[in-house]
């Protein structure tokens, strides 16, 4: 009878191979997906603090936006970038408003650094309004680190 590879004496063998490439392809999918994520943040932000922020939920991360601005004191102005882009403000209206289309639940996350004036924010927070969306969060930290 032919069997299903094994020894002599009955019992099968287990087959290892199909359950590494099963496990190499799982590693590759959560590498692939965790290094988009990580893209859209500016290391170079240092987010204010927020003694009752609260941890985000990331069920919807695919359907949001990060806006990080950062400010340069040496020339008092701020550079605002769309998840991974420097962008003017035109674009960012026409790129939030072009995704606001596609899905009504699209939100923004706002990465400010804590140094930004708050007329910056302002100005940020218009373009979005601009844009049709209304679902706007602000990113902080729960402790300084």
């Amino acid at each position: 009878m032919a069997g299903g590879g094994g020894g002599g004496d009955g019992e099968p063998e287990f087959q290892i191979a199909p359950m590494i490439d099963v496990l190499l392809v799982l590693l590759i999918f959560f590498m692939s997906i965790t290094s988009a994520q990580v893209l859209r943040i500016d290391k170079d932000i240092k987010l204010p603090v927020a003694a009752d922020a609260k941890k985000k939920e990331d069920k919807n991360t695919m359907f949001e936006a990060a806006i990080n601005v950062r400010w340069i004191a040496a020339r008092q102005e701020s550079k605002i970038k769309l998840d991974d882009r420097e962008m003017e403000n035109e674009e960012i209206v026409n790129t939030l408003t072009q995704r606001k289309n596609s899905n009504p639940t699209y939100r923004v996350v706002i990465r400010g650094d804590r140094d930004v004036p708050a007329v910056e924010i302002q100005k940020v927070m218009a373009l979005i309004a601009q844009s049709g969306i209304d679902d706007i969060s602000f990113s902080a930290l729960n402790k300084d680190s």
